[in-house]
């Protein structure tokens, strides 16, 4: 075994603070890493407030991971010590239903789903009934080392910065995703909801593929900072604006990361169009379907995105020079950060510099 040190909340009402725990060694097909950075997710937060209602604690956070390799098994073959790799929101999946064998991990039909980088199975044992992975909770890159089979492990490309990387295995991926899969193509206009970490790095990926990108926002500075980036922005409340876009869009994707209405947006698609949420895993409020059924529209979800994709979005993002916007914080700075985040003040994704841990961790020794 391994002893390790995190960062975790054990309350739904608690701050995270220093969590020491263990992780077993790299098996044969495992990799131990050397966590570098770590984006802070939306998702992190709804997690360690339980605002899922299925949380285990003690909950160490951090799904957007970047690090060094440490050590490999002695039948791993697509990575060596040194290699500058990433982890996303996976660490395995049953690999034998048939979202798994069709490559959409993701998607995985077992009776757990997928296994969470940290939180444990997506389905939990209490739910399923059984736990296919023997592990009823996991933890994140909150902390100074992971261990992760070699298949779950992404090459970070050498052009990117390792930094910069990070949210991409997370907001890149959700957002490429179904961009990728409902054929957004160079000409296309897209609407994107939401200026915050998911949103900024889903305008950027769609320019990339060639798109005329309209941003989404709530409030006027985020249109400036839209303008800044070189993207056209209005305001979600502007009816007249909203009026003159109507039936103009040929994919919009929503990364509000909370209820919210898309009844206005569903009126702004072209007739065979599609309205993606990937920010709010909730409820919303219904949508008119007569405004849907009368241009053949659909409003549909997707989940992150597997791991070829996420292998995909981080050479997208090196060959086209494009990343997030990021602030580097040290990790004893995170409960800050939360709020920051919760308050919209961040711009636009944090990301946490480990050496911050181990700067910790030395100076308890």
């Amino acid at each position: 075994m391994i002893k390790v040190t995190g960062y975790a909340a054990k309350h739904s009402y608690s701050r995270l603070k220093p969590y020491e725990f263990e992780r077993e060694e790299a098996g044969a097909h495992e990799v131990e890493i050397d966590v570098l950075y770590c984006g802070v997710c939306h998702s992190d937060i709804h997690q360690v407030k339980n605002e899922w209602s299925n949380t285990v604690y003690p909950c160490v956070p951090g799904h957007e991971i970047v690090g060094r390799v440490t050590k490999v098994g002695p039948a791993v073959k697509r990575h060596a010590v040194g290699d500058i790799v990433g982890v996303g929101c996976m660490i395995d999946s049953c690999g034998q239903c048939e979202a798994c064998k069709c490559g959409d991990q993701n998607y995985c039909g077992s009776p757990n789903s997928w296994l969470a980088t940290y939180n444990g199975p997506m389905v939990p044992k209490s739910q399923a009934g059984e736990n296919i992975y023997g592990k009823d909770n996991t933890f994140g890159g909150y902390s100074n080392l992971l261990v992760v089979k070699e298949d779950f492990v992404l090459k970070i490309p050498a052009s990117l910065k390792p930094e910069v990387a990070a949210p991409i295995l997370c907001a890149g991926v959700t957002t490429y995703s179904p961009m990728k899969h409902w054929g957004v193509k160079a000409g296309d206009k897209v609407g994107i909801i939401g200026m915050g970490g998911l949103g900024h790095m889903a305008a950027k990926i769609a320019k990339a593929m060639g798109a005329e990108v309209t941003l989404f926002t709530t409030t006027k500075e985020k249109i400036e900072e839209a303008q800044k980036l070189g993207f056209q922005a209005v305001l979600e409340k502007d009816k007249k604006a909203l009026e003159e876009l109507e039936k103009s869009f040929d994919f919009m994707l929503s990364t509000v990361p909370e209820k919210h209405d898309l009844n206005p947006f569903v009126e702004l698609l072209k007739r065979d169009s599609v309205l993606c949420v990937v920010g709010a895993l909730e409820p919303l409020a219904p949508t008119d379907n007569m405004a849907m059924a009368q241009m053949r529209r659909s409003v549909a979800g997707s989940l992150i995105g597997n791991l070829a994709e996420t292998q995909e979005v981080l050479d997208f993002c090196a060959e086209h020079g494009i990343g997030p916007e990021i602030e580097m914080i040290r990790i004893q700075d995170v409960n800050d950060a939360y709020k920051k985040v919760e308050k919209g003040d961040v711009r636009f994704r944090y990301v946490i510099d480990m050496a911050s841990l181990k700067e910790e961790i030395a100076g308890e020794q």
